[in-house]
C-alpha cells in the first residue's frame, strides 16, 4: 500500500491545479474538502467540514488510521472581507478555525505515519496578505498565524525527517479573484500595475511551488515562506 498525499481544499481552482500536478508526479492524492472534486486527479475524496474539529477528527482521523499519509498540503481557506470595525467575532473565529486550526489538526493526524516512515512533508498555503492588506483583518491574521505555526513546527519536527514550509500566493487568476476584482475596476488596474513581472499568476504557478516543496528533493528546505507573487512582496518591502 502506497503512502497518501492529502490536499485540503482540493475541489477549488488552486486545489485542482495542485491535485493535477501531484497526480502527474505520481502521488496518490486524497482530496479533503466540503465539496466533492469535479476533477479526476485523486484516489480518495473525503467530504469534511474543516470548520468542525469533531468532523475532522472523525473522518480524517479514521482515514489516517487506515492509510499512511506522509505528505500534506493545507490549501483550504476562507475569506471574510471587512474593515476592522466591521469584522465580527464570529467571522474572525471562523476564519481562524478553518485556516489555522484545521491545518494544525490535519498535521497532528498525519504525524504518526510520517514519524513511522522517518520522513514527511507539509506545505501550508499562506498568503501575501499576511504582510497586511486592507479589508483582511481576519484573513491576514490567519495567514500570518499559519507562517508562525509553520516555522515552529519545522523546528520541532526536523529531527523526525519532517519538513514544513509555507507558500504565500500573490494575485492568482481564479474565479474568486475575478468576482472580487472586476477587470474594469480601478482597484484591479492598481493591482495589475503593482505586479513587477507585469502579469497575474496562474493556479499552476502555485502547484509548481507545492510540487517542489513536497518532493524528496526539498529535504533540506524547512521553515521557509516562498512568496509566489510576481515580485509584489519585493515592492512592498522597498516602499
Amino acid at each position: 500500500m502506497g503512502t497518501k498525499t492529502i490536499v485540503t481544499g482540493g475541489a477549488g481552482e488552486i486545489g485542482t491545479a495542485i491535485c493535477e500536478r501531484l497526480t502527474r508526479d505520481g502521488h496518490e492524492v486524497v482530496v479533503v474538502d466540503l465539496n466533492p472534486p469535479k476533477h479526476g486527479a485523486w484516489t480518495d475524496a473525503l467530504q469534511v467540514n474543516l470548520a468542525d474539529p469533531a468532523d475532522v477528527a472523525a473522518r480524517v482521523g479514521a482515514f489516517c488510521a487506515a492509510h499512511p499519509v506522509t505528505r500534506l498540503v493545507n490549501n483550504a481557506g476562507i475569506i471574510r472581507p471587512a474593515r476592522v470595525e466591521d469584522t465580527t467575532v464570529e467571522d474572525f473565529s471562523l476564519v481562524m478555525d478553518v485556516n489555522v486550526r484545521a491545518a494544525m489538526q490535519l498535521t497532528q493526524l498525519c504525524l504518526p505515519a510520517m514519524r513511522a516512515a522517518g520522513r514527511g512533508r507539509v506545505v501550508n498555503i499562506s498568503s501575501r496578505a499576511a504582510l497586511g492588506k486592507p479589508l483582511r483583518t481576519a484573513y491576514a491574521a490567519s495567514k500570518a498565524a499559519m507562517i508562525g505555526m509553520t516555522r515552529t513546527m519545522a523546528l520541532e519536527l526536523g529531527r523526525d525527517g519532517i519538513t514544513l514550509n509555507a507558500i504565500g500566493p500573490g494575485p492568482i487568476r481564479t474565479k474568486l479573484f475575478a468576482d472580487a476584482n472586476p477587470p474594469d475596476s480601478p482597484k484591479t488596474k492598481a493591482i495589475m500595475d503593482a505586479i513587477p513581472v507585469g502579469h497575474m499568476g496562474e493556479p499552476d504557478d502555485i502547484a509548481a511551488a507545492v510540487a517542489f516543496l513536497i518532493s524528496d528533493e526539498a529535504r533540506f528546505v524547512t521553515g521557509q515562506v516562498l512568496y509566489v507573487c510576481g515580485g509584489m512582496t519585493v515592492g512592498l518591502a522597498g516602499a
